[in-house]
Protein backbone atom coordinates (compact mmCIF):
# COMPACT_ATOMS: atom_id res chain seq x y z
CA UNK A 1 0.00 0.00 0.00
CA UNK A 2 1.40 3.37 -0.99
CA UNK A 3 1.14 5.43 2.16
CA UNK A 4 3.43 7.83 3.96
CA UNK A 5 4.10 6.98 7.60
CA UNK A 6 4.35 9.74 10.19
CA UNK A 7 6.23 9.50 13.47
CA UNK A 8 7.53 11.77 16.21
CA UNK A 9 4.34 12.98 17.81
CA UNK A 10 3.74 12.97 21.55
CA UNK A 11 3.06 15.03 24.63
CA UNK A 12 5.16 18.14 25.13
CA UNK A 13 4.94 21.14 27.42
CA UNK A 14 4.27 24.62 26.06
CA UNK A 15 7.48 26.08 24.70
CA UNK A 16 8.87 22.65 23.91
CA UNK A 17 9.90 21.09 20.62
CA UNK A 18 9.10 18.05 18.52
CA UNK A 19 10.46 16.80 15.22
CA UNK A 20 7.96 14.95 13.04
CA UNK A 21 9.06 12.59 10.30
CA UNK A 22 7.24 11.40 7.21
CA UNK A 23 8.71 8.39 5.46
CA UNK A 24 7.51 6.42 2.48
CA UNK A 25 8.24 3.10 0.86
CA UNK A 26 7.26 2.03 -2.59
CA UNK A 27 7.12 5.52 -4.00
CA UNK A 28 9.21 8.65 -4.08
CA UNK A 29 8.08 11.42 -1.78
CA UNK A 30 9.73 14.19 -3.76
CA UNK A 31 7.95 13.38 -7.02
CA UNK A 32 5.47 16.08 -6.16
CA UNK A 33 4.79 18.49 -3.30
CA UNK A 34 4.76 17.28 0.28
CA UNK A 35 2.79 18.87 3.05
CA UNK A 36 2.09 18.69 6.73
CA UNK A 37 -1.56 19.19 7.58
CA UNK A 38 -3.23 19.13 10.98
CA UNK A 39 -6.68 18.66 12.36
CA UNK A 40 -7.67 19.69 15.85
CA UNK A 41 -10.84 18.37 17.53
CA UNK A 42 -13.89 20.06 16.09
CA UNK A 43 -11.91 21.88 13.41
CA UNK A 44 -11.25 21.37 9.74
CA UNK A 45 -7.96 20.04 8.47
CA UNK A 46 -5.55 22.84 7.64
CA UNK A 47 -2.28 23.07 5.78
CA UNK A 48 0.57 23.84 8.18
CA UNK A 49 3.65 23.70 5.99
CA UNK A 50 4.37 22.47 2.50
CA UNK A 51 7.41 22.05 0.29
CA UNK A 52 7.36 21.89 -3.47
CA UNK A 53 9.24 19.38 -5.56
CA UNK A 54 12.14 20.61 -7.64
CA UNK A 55 13.34 23.88 -6.11
CA UNK A 56 12.00 23.04 -2.66
CA UNK A 57 10.08 26.26 -2.14
CA UNK A 58 8.42 26.24 1.26
CA UNK A 59 5.17 27.64 2.63
CA UNK A 60 4.12 28.15 6.22
CA UNK A 61 0.76 29.05 7.67
CA UNK A 62 0.86 32.35 9.54
CA UNK A 63 0.14 30.56 12.80
CA UNK A 64 3.41 28.59 12.64
CA UNK A 65 5.70 30.94 10.72
CA UNK A 66 8.98 31.40 12.55
CA UNK A 67 8.38 28.39 14.78
CA UNK A 68 8.12 25.43 12.37
CA UNK A 69 10.60 24.34 9.71
CA UNK A 70 9.91 21.83 6.95
CA UNK A 71 12.78 20.00 5.29
CA UNK A 72 13.32 17.10 2.95
CA UNK A 73 16.01 14.40 2.77
CA UNK A 74 15.71 12.88 -0.67
CA UNK A 75 18.32 10.19 0.05
CA UNK A 76 16.20 8.93 2.95
CA UNK A 77 12.90 9.57 1.16
CA UNK A 78 11.78 11.43 4.28
CA UNK A 79 10.28 14.82 5.06
CA UNK A 80 10.57 16.45 8.46
CA UNK A 81 8.70 19.09 10.40
CA UNK A 82 10.72 20.66 13.19
CA UNK A 83 8.34 22.32 15.61
CA UNK A 84 9.69 24.74 18.18
CA UNK A 85 8.04 27.02 20.73
CA UNK A 86 4.98 24.84 20.73
CA UNK A 87 1.70 26.26 21.98
CA UNK A 88 -1.44 24.54 23.29
CA UNK A 89 -3.23 25.60 20.09
CA UNK A 90 -0.79 23.45 18.11
CA UNK A 91 -2.46 20.38 19.60
CA UNK A 92 -3.80 18.28 16.73
CA UNK A 93 -3.32 15.17 14.68
CA UNK A 94 -0.63 15.92 12.13
CA UNK A 95 -0.85 14.28 8.72
CA UNK A 96 1.69 13.99 5.97
CA UNK A 97 0.31 14.34 2.47
CA UNK A 98 2.21 13.48 -0.70
CA UNK A 99 1.22 14.70 -4.14
CA UNK A 100 1.84 13.47 -7.65
CA UNK A 101 1.09 16.69 -9.51
CA UNK A 102 3.34 19.71 -9.51
CA UNK A 103 1.87 22.59 -7.51
CA UNK A 104 3.40 25.47 -5.67
CA UNK A 105 3.83 24.83 -1.98
CA UNK A 106 1.33 27.56 -1.08
CA UNK A 107 -1.35 26.20 -3.41
CA UNK A 108 -0.80 22.69 -2.12
CA UNK A 109 -1.20 23.72 1.51
CA UNK A 110 -4.46 25.54 0.74
CA UNK A 111 -5.96 22.77 -1.40
CA UNK A 112 -5.79 19.43 0.36
CA UNK A 113 -7.76 17.80 -2.48
CA UNK A 114 -4.42 17.80 -4.33
CA UNK A 115 -2.98 15.25 -1.90
CA UNK A 116 -2.76 11.79 -3.44
CA UNK A 117 -1.36 9.87 -0.49
CA UNK A 118 -2.31 10.51 3.12
CA UNK A 119 -0.59 9.09 6.16
CA UNK A 120 -2.58 7.94 9.17
CA UNK A 121 -1.39 10.82 11.28
CA UNK A 122 0.53 11.35 14.49
CA UNK A 123 -0.92 13.04 17.56
CA UNK A 124 0.77 16.12 18.98
CA UNK A 125 -0.45 17.28 22.38
CA UNK A 126 0.89 20.50 23.89
CA UNK A 127 -0.08 20.74 27.51
CA UNK A 128 1.37 21.44 30.92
Amino acid sequence: QLQPVESGGGLVQPGGSLNLSCAASGFTLNYGPIGWFRQAPGKEREGVSCISSGDGTTYYADSVKGRFTISRDNAKNTVYLQMNSLKPEDTAVYYCGAGRTVYTSAYYCHHSYAVNYWGKGTLVTVSS
